[in-house]
């Protein structure tokens, strides 16, 4: 399994830090190239500073997903560094409370910081969906793993827009797109975490199992459903929460 991306494209958004820059880290070990797309500029020349020597495989681009034309030219520029898309994982996001800094109640919010976290977690997702998508049509190939979470299931008011992007994803477009993506041999498939130690306000959420998760074990998952080792997966939500939904079902 070292080299199971061998000669494979991948996309990675939220390329320059936390799970973004892991999974795409993962799948140059494992001899994909990769595409590494961010709106944040700095972060960005970081990974260039980490692939100097790897420039053949390894591409950054500036992308705001908010922004289609962008999304399309990221697309566009895969296609013409790699030759193809195999691999598309969505991984840009963000709770809008966090990036605003504004926690009122749903009603009291600005619209245009609802309408930011719907762009962002939800039609940045949509956007790279439907430009993946065209290409893995024509190749009859393809794997798309898109972000989750188990916010799109507990529901939450503090970034209310963050649950109702999720919730979207996990649903409605994971599975559209998994039927629409089987008659062409593309699998689609969301894997949504709890709490991650991306962040220390992580630790202290609650779960079954009375830990987070690291990093590195929602990247494996990622990692084996972009693979062909998950041939017979897609349509699939896999909930990595250390049981946080138990704790929900008994009330906790």
């Amino acid at each position: 399994m070292e080299k199971e991306f061998s000669g494979k494209a991948v996309i990675v958004t939220g390329g320059a830090s936390g799970m973004g820059l892991l999974a795409g880290q993962n799948f140059f070990d494992r001899g994909a190239n990769v595409l590494f797309c961010d709106c944040n500029e700095s972060g960005l020349k970081k990974v260039r500073a980490l692939f100097k020597e790897d420039e053949k495989r390894v591409f950054t681009v500036l992308c705001d997903v908010r922004n289609f034309n962008e999304v399309q030219e990221t697309v566009r520029l895969c296609l013409e560094k790699f030759g193809s898309l195999d691999i598309m994982v969505n991984c840009a996001g963000g709770n809008s409370c966090r990036i605003f800094g504004r926690w009122e109640e749903f009603c009291d919010l600005p619209i245009e910081q609802i309408k930011w976290g719907i762009d962002v977690n939800l039609m940045g997702t949509v956007y790279f969906c439907h430009e993946a998508m065209r290409q893995m049509r024509e190749q009859r190939s393809g794997s798309i793993i898109n972000f989750g979470s188990i916010t799109g299931l507990e529901g939450d008011i503090c970034g209310m827009d963050y649950a109702i992007s999720k919730s979207a994803i996990m649903n409605g477009l994971n599975k559209s797109l998994a039927k629409e993506g089987a008659r062409y041999g593309v699998r689609v498939n969301c894997v949504a975490p709890g709490p991650v130690l991306t962040r220390p306000g992580m630790a202290s959420m609650k779960t079954a199992l009375g830990r987070a998760a690291d990093p590195q074990e929602i990247v494996d998952m990622v990692l084996y459903l972009a693979s062909e080792r998950s041939s017979f997966v897609t349509g699939a939500t896999i909930l990595m929460d250390g049981g946080r939904h138990l704790l929900m079902e008994d009330g906790v």
